[in-house]
């Protein structure tokens, strides 16, 4: 697959890219050179190889899922400007 300088100009508009007329040439090639690296990553026999989802094969730590009061409820509620029965004070703000 090849690239010329009219898909340049085109991929630019679709992009809402504003390119410099001199710079068309150039960003032709680079594209090039990256479908080309794309061609030779397709070139790699993968058959039987697994999908990596981590580098490393590890199972993820969780803990408990536990309804707590978080242990210090009085501390939770001291700065607040209202409070009763460790529960904040707030206006009402839905009618």
């Amino acid at each position: 697959m090849s690239v010329d300088q009219a898909t340049v100009r085109r991929v630019a508009r679709l992009a809402r890219i504003k390119v410099d007329e001199r710079d068309v040439p150039r960003l032709a090639n680079e594209l090039n050179s990256i479908l080309h690296w794309i061609e030779q990553l397709n070139q790699v026999d993968v058959a039987g190889v697994e999908p990596l989802t981590a580098v490393v094969t590890m199972k993820m730590k969780k803990r408990q899922d536990q309804v707590t009061d978080g242990h210090y409820p009085a501390k939770i509620v001291a700065n607040a400007p209202a409070h009763e029965d460790s529960f904040f004070i707030v206006p009402k703000v839905v009618e």
